[in-house]
């Protein structure tokens, strides 16, 4: 079948599933399974989508994906609602970056925002700033899209410190392994991939000596310039002393790092925590 064939039938399904939307608020409809027709309503109009795409018909492809969007929403499917606002923008970047493509992205976005998902929400602010950047060249704009993604990753950071002082090591964790590794690559930002492999690190002492080891070894490999820190020294300085359970070569290493980097209450905390697994240990960083 060829483009014009594809085309018709996404019109013809689009048909369809407007009058699935239509039948399902009806006072009949609603009785008799309103919401699988709705369901059944979203599917077609991702067929559609494809079906669009397929025949290089870039805004109506990404209409189709946007009633797909509307109608996961209703359905309370957050993550799908924001996967088809993705599509949509996708699509729409084709033929309308500055409008509707961005539109999209930016309602994507505010579902993943709510979700608690910034990681997500961060890429895709770039996204938009990439978008601004090759395509409309608003310098105003990509600082602020960038902006937007700083303050994803502040909020995913607050998270995960307070995951830690909840005792949630994993979530921790996979928090600071993320923003740790979408940060090392960036000329502007890897300077801070030491500290959140870092406090990854101390999150893996607290639960388990060998895990600890093993994490700052992957992370040398993933970061070579976290080999060479400060952090890190400190690190295999502390595992050494928790591996001889002396409480003493412990407490000095902390004093060393302190007398250069000030402790803040984070990872005076977590040090204490680990400290405490040292046998005979008093407790305290004194």
């Amino acid at each position: 079948m060829d483009n014009s064939g594809k085309e018709k039938e996404a019109i013809q399904l689009m048909a369809e599933a407007d009058k699935k939307v239509k039948s399902s608020g009806s006072f009949l409809g609603g009785m008799f399974g309103g919401n699988h027709k709705v369901e059944e309503a979203c599917e077609m109009y991702a067929r559609a989508a494809n079906m669009f795409k397929m025949a290089k018909n870039w805004s109506a492809a990404g209409n189709a994906f946007c009633q797909a969007a509307r109608l996961h929403m209703q359905l309370q499917n957050k993550h799908d609602s924001a996967t088809s606002y993705i599509d949509a923008g996708n699509a729409f970047k084709k033929a309308d970056p500055q409008g509707e493509a961005i539109k999209c992205l930016n309602a994507a976005i505010d579902i993943y925002t709510d979700m608690g998902r910034f990681t997500i929400a961060a890429k895709h602010h770039i996204t938009i700033a990439e978008v601004y950047e090759s395509e409309l060249v608003d310098i105003e704009k990509v600082q602020k899209c960038y902006l937007n993604v700083e303050c994803c990753e502040m909020c995913l950071l607050k998270v995960a410190s307070y995951s830690a002082q909840l005792e949630q090591y994993p979530k921790a964790i996979e928090i600071y392994e993320q923003v740790g590794t979408n940060t090392m690559d960036n000329p502007l930002l890897k300077y801070s991939a030491k500290e959140y492999f870092f406090k990854a690190s101390l999150c893996h002492f607290i639960m388990d000596e060998l895990n600890a080891k093993l994490a700052v070894g992957k992370y040398e490999e993933m970061f070579p310039a976290f080999s060479d820190s400060r952090e890190c020294k400190l690190l295999k300085k502390l595992l050494e002393a928790h591996e001889e359970q002396n409480a003493e070569a412990f407490t000095e290493a902390v004093k060393e790092f302190d007398s250069i980097s000030r402790l803040d209450q984070w990872l005076t905390t977590m040090l204490l925590r680990i400290k405490k697994t040292i046998q005979g240990d008093e407790g305290d960083l004194k």
